[in-house]
């Protein structure tokens, strides 16, 4: 990886992306571009510095000088933040995602005790019956059985989170997310809807074997993989101010995982709880709002009893 130096002439480095080379290499002249999306991953703004005694000219000279990575082509090491264009000029708050970890609604996310944050997955059946026999002070807490999936793994909660605004109050309709990306390891998972269990079909696979999917918002819907959130007791959403759509999702075990060793040997290593030993393969999935830009990494820990 290098660096653009940006202290001088303004500099467009352009390269296309493994999806849109695939795309490029089809040959039938559909490839059009006719979005594009700006990003400021390099920036750290705690530069800026208002003290600066050669002037106002100056506050912001650090940041602009900055050196920005050089355009390189996998997309899934691209635009993490993703600049949004907000017409208005009277927003104090912006919307963000954020993991649903109550218990209202019956809805539960699943948790390993030492690992805050991290959904635990069985991906088979000796798996999720030597889990379900330990307690939460054994080291494992609830967890999502990858095999059989049902219900939501990970529920995603998108709004204003502040108690400065009332959550009785409707989120304005450009803060709204009304439709989700959602990335993963095609070779350990696929994405299943976690409201009915039923698999999605993906967009593309890129050459990184990154499956991409997008699950849009019904208007109205109050079931499906996509849902406006209801309620405004603070036990019926991670979010504390106005409320915008949540989104469940589940996940399918790969047959791989399934059924063989090799990727938790390769990927993996091994652990063990309350004496029983594990195979497990720590991966992420990626959730972005198409709408506002907003994305979180949630982890994800794959576990395969020895």
């Amino acid at each position: 990886m290098s660096f653009l130096d940006n202290s001088g002439d303004i500099i467009l480095d352009a390269v296309l992306t493994d999806a849109g080379r695939e795309r490029l290499a089809k040959g039938d002249g559909s490839f059009k571009i006719t979005k594009f999306a700006l990003g400021d991953d390099e920036i750290n703004y705690e530069t800026y510095d208002k003290n600066d005694s050669r002037g106002s000219a100056f506050y912001d000279l650090q940041i602009l000088q900055t050196p920005i990575l050089e355009a390189f082509t996998n997309n899934t090491s691209t635009m993490k933040s993703k600049l949004i264009t907000i017409t208005r000029n009277d927003i104090l708050y912006l919307p963000v995602l954020k993991m649903f970890s109550g218990t209202g609604g019956g809805l539960a996310i699943s948790t390993i005790i030492g690992l805050k944050g991290t959904v635990p997955l069985s991906v088979d059946t000796s798996t999720a019956t030597s889990l379900g026999s330990k307690g939460s002070g054994v080291g494992v807490g609830n967890f999502y059985n990858a095999l059989t999936a049902t219900g939501p793994a990970v529920v995603v909660d998108q709004g204003l989170n502040t108690d400065a605004i009332s959550a009785s109050w409707s989120i304005p309709s450009d803060l709204f997310e009304t439709s989700y990306s959602i990335q993963l390891d095609n070779r350990l998972l696929s994405l299943t809807n976690g409201d009915s269990a039923t698999p999605v079909d993906e967009s593309f696979i890129d050459d990184d074997q990154i499956a991409m999917y997008t699950v849009d918002y019904v208007a109205g819907a109050t079931s499906g993989q996509v849902t406006e959130i209801e309620g405004v007791d603070v036990d019926s959403s991670s979010i504390a101010g106005p409320r915008g759509t949540r989104l469940l999702t589940g996940f399918k075990a790969s047959i791989d995982v399934q059924t063989s060793t090799y990727l938790f040997t390769t990927l993996g290593g091994t652990v063990t709880v309350d004496s029983v030993p594990y195979y497990y393969i720590d991966t992420n999935v990626r959730i972005t709002g198409l709408t506002t830009g907003y994305r979180i990494d949630v982890p994800l820990r794959l576990l395969k009893k020895q």
